[in-house]
């Protein structure tokens, strides 16, 4: 059984919503930053987070979006084009500290875990927050390029990441394309990151997201199993 809610912390001075799976079961458990798709904290991501949930950890996906405003009326692209790496970074720290304080998180055993724009941003998490201990994205896209003038990208980023890393990626996918696979996975060896790819054949970009006609049952039986695995790992042993 899990539990399933919106909460709020704060993010530069903001309300930040996120939405929160847990266990229903008491105890100290192993937590993990969810970030979202373009799609925002929509019912694909919502269910992972109770996915993560049913499998013992407490996870919790904030809302990028928030400066927005709950009224906002503009379309996904929109919304996605005004974000920035710089504020992205203090969301994440958000994120870390609401669950740092969250009195069911076990101490330090803290993970991030996302989906497309969200794995990008997982990526750019582990390089940026040492309280992670685990990474795992999904179809990485956009690695190679900031969000914001001045700034390193994620792949530029690599150097900085400070805990193991999984990835999957479809073989079928443009962004990210099997070549960047390569290149990620060329920079993770180069820099001594310890890491581990998974290529997926018949998949493209959004394998795993159910509520879409881009999902690849197949892919999903096969990276779940792995994707819990590397959790368990590195944040429940």
């Amino acid at each position: 059984m899990t539990v399933a809610n919106w909460q709020e912390t704060k993010s530069d001075g903001n309300p930040m919503p996120l939405y929160v799976s847990a266990p229903a079961a008491g105890g100290a458990f192993p937590a993990l930053v969810v970030m979202q798709h373009q799609g925002g904290v929509d019912k694909f991501i919502r269910h992972m987070t109770q996915r993560l949930a049913q499998n013992g950890y407490i996870a919790a996906a904030p809302d990028l979006y928030h400066r927005d405003g709950q009224d906002c009326k503009d379309d996904i692209v929109t919304r996605r084009s005004r974000l920035s790496d710089r504020r992205i970074i203090n969301d994440i720290a958000a994120a870390v500290n609401f669950m740092q304080g969250h009195g069911a998180v076990a101490n330090g055993r803290i993970g991030v875990i996302g989906f497309c724009m969200g794995g990008r941003l997982a990526l750019l998490g582990a390089a940026v927050n040492p309280a992670f201990k685990a990474a795992v994205a999904f179809y990485p896209g956009n690695c190679f390029r900031a969000w914001g003038r001045d700034i390193p990208s994620p792949f530029e980023r690599i150097k900085d990441i400070c805990c193991p890393v999984q990835g999957h990626f479809g073989a079928d996918d443009t962004n990210p394309s099997p070549d960047d696979m390569a290149k990620l996975d060329a920079e993770l060896n180069k820099t001594g990151k310890p890491h581990e790819f998974y290529l997926y054949p018949n998949a493209g970009h959004a394998f795993m997201d159910s509520t879409k006609e881009s999902y690849r049952g197949q892919a999903d039986e096969v990276c779940w199993p792995r994707t819990l695995e590397f959790l368990g790992r590195h944040l429940k042993t």
